[in-house]
């Protein structure tokens, strides 16, 4: 601690290094962007590299750097409030009359490289939520629904366990503040949530019922198959594709979108596994017209639980991100009891598949020595490319 005070660059990086993982993950609950948390993140670093000094041990220096991040996080979404998040046009694409227009065009996937360590981490005894429920994109839409204060007091309460006291003193808010803010918080969010059902649990990772549904949606995209992607929606499914503002409900609206955007002639697609907010997931390739190179042009993230979800995501800029859920049909002893998802919106009641397009984003600022994460991280497949998105479906992505 010593020479880190002093300005010692390995110091402090050997110092907070434990803590990036989860300080990233927490930037991410909080601002719903994984461009936006890397930018916090880089923000808490510098703010902790240059306040150092003035750390006087009282609490924890993990508790001090959430309390800076945390803050940071705030001051963003103030500053993200004076930005205009105007939703996206698709250019050059004709589609068809949308049911209405979305509110949370912000909203990205997270890639799992960047959850190394966070999913298995025990929160702190007054937790309400698991790590792994808690950075769902489920999850993650309904707490983008919340005022800022009132985010950051339930994700540092129920997600992170901190205690009342300590959450107090990292917002230089009263207990009672705090405990309001909460209470409003827990009340909105359960309002978001409803009608997502606890009751069937989700098929553990890479269980055979998770792989049948992930390999009949792949098949269904490769081959060009509106009818086998459309049979994997409900009646009353959900299509949205922030940041464009279009929403599209139910099945004959989402085939419709399907098939003169996604599927549109002429294109041919390869669909490459990965994992994105601890979720099954596809990077999304559109093949040249010769079909020889693959254009990297979606992250597709599915949701699988008893009343389960697709959502179709992308991590990187100029791509398209698909969100909802996709639901498998169960019988009696607990396996797909047909060959069916149901896509819903988290937060609204409603099925729901997702689409949306996100900035490049740019190099950030950072202390000496202190590395979070580096080129080899971008060329995985949880950063699939840097192209410009075609319009992603339904059940799939671009």
């Amino acid at each position: 601690m010593d020479l880190a005070r002093r300005g010692d660059n390995d110091a402090f990086g050997e110092l907070v290094g434990p803590y990036l993982r989860e300080l990233q993950a927490h930037c991410y609950r909080i601002l719903g962007s994984t461009q936006d948390a890397e930018d916090a993140l880089q923000e808490t670093l510098l703010s902790a590299w240059r306040g150092l000094s003035g750390f006087e041990g009282q609490a924890s220096i993990k508790s001090w750097l959430y309390r800076v991040a945390t803050n940071r996080c705030l001051d963003a979404l103030r500053a993200l409030r004076r930005r205009s998040r105007v939703g996206t046009a698709t250019p050059d694409i004709e589609t068809p009359e949308p049911t209405r227009y979305g509110q949370v065009l912000w909203l990205q996937p997270y890639p799992d490289a960047f959850l190394e360590d966070v999913l298995d981490q025990a929160p702190g005894p007054e937790a309400r939520y698991e790590a792994r429920e808690a950075i769902s994109l489920a999850f993650i839409t309904a707490l983008q629904l919340l005022p800022p204060r009132q985010r950051a007091v339930l994700v540092l309460r129920d997600v992170l366990g901190f205690r009342a006291s300590e959450v107090a003193d990292m917002l230089d808010a009263t207990e009672e503040s705090v405990k309001s803010a909460l209470k409003r918080a827990r009340g909105a969010l359960r309002s978001h949530l409803a009608g997502r059902s606890t009751d069937e649990p989700a098929p553990p990772p890479d269980s055979p019922a998770e792989r049948e549904i992930v390999a009949r949606l792949a098949r269904a995209y490769e081959a060009g198959d509106l009818d086998g992607i459309v049979e994997l929606l409900t009646d009353d499914v959900w299509l949205r594709m922030p940041p464009t503002p279009l929403e599209y409900h139910g099945r004959e609206l989402a085939a419709s979108f399907l098939e003169n955007v996604s599927l549109r002639a002429g294109r041919t697609f390869r669909l490459v596994p990965t994992r994105a907010n601890g979720q099954p997931a596809f990077g999304f390739y559109v093949h040249d017209a010769n079909g020889e190179v693959g254009r990297a042009t979606g992250l597709l993230v599915l949701t699988l639980s008893g009343r389960g979800g697709l959502s179709p995501h992308r991590p990187e800029p100029g791509l398209a991100h698909q969100q909802g859920e996709c639901r498998t049909q169960r019988g009696q002893d607990g396996r797909p009891s047909r060959s069916r998802a149901v896509c819903r919106n988290p937060g609204s009641g409603h099925d729901a598949a997702r689409v949306s397009n996100h900035d490049r984003h740019g190099e950030s600022r950072r202390p000496p020595s202190v590395r979070f994460s580096t080129d080899d991280d971008r060329d995985s497949p949880e950063f699939l490319g840097r192209s410009r998105l075609g319009l992603a479906a339904g059940s799939g992505s671009t």
